[in-house]
């Protein structure tokens, strides 16, 4: 019985990873081994990179609100601790977008969690 080659599937196969590759310097997006490791490793890279990024923006956020609270007379820590005591539920990203663009916004927020720690 004569053996049974891939044929038609492995080029189909090969050349939708070479697809993934387009873009990439040199042999990467040429060659079938070289591209399959370029586009494993890039994969990777940008699983990793979009937690790394959501913790970046987290610090961002944190620091825009720090700032922001600090110049009401306030520390991030405090002013969190005091919101979370009347149960004000706003996350992160929102605190710091009030603080950048609603001054007088974020000023009440400090009040209202400045009451609440006293």
């Amino acid at each position: 019985m004569p053996r049974s080659k891939a044929g038609p599937h492995l080029r189909r196969k090969h050349n939708s990873i070479l697809k993934l590759t387009k873009g990439q310097k040199g042999t990467r997006h040429r060659l079938w081994r070289k591209g399959h490791e370029a586009m494993l490793h890039s994969l990777y890279y940008s699983y990793r990179d979009r937690r790394a990024r959501a913790r970046q923006f987290r610090a961002l956020w944190i620091a825009r609100i720090n700032a922001a609270a600090r110049l009401s007379g306030l520390s991030y820590s405090k002013f969190i601790s005091g919101l979370k005591l009347v149960s004000v539920v706003i996350d992160r990203k929102v605190l710091a977008d009030i603080a950048v663009h609603d001054p007088s916004g974020f000023a009440q927020l400090v009040k209202v969690a400045k009451e609440a720690r006293a």
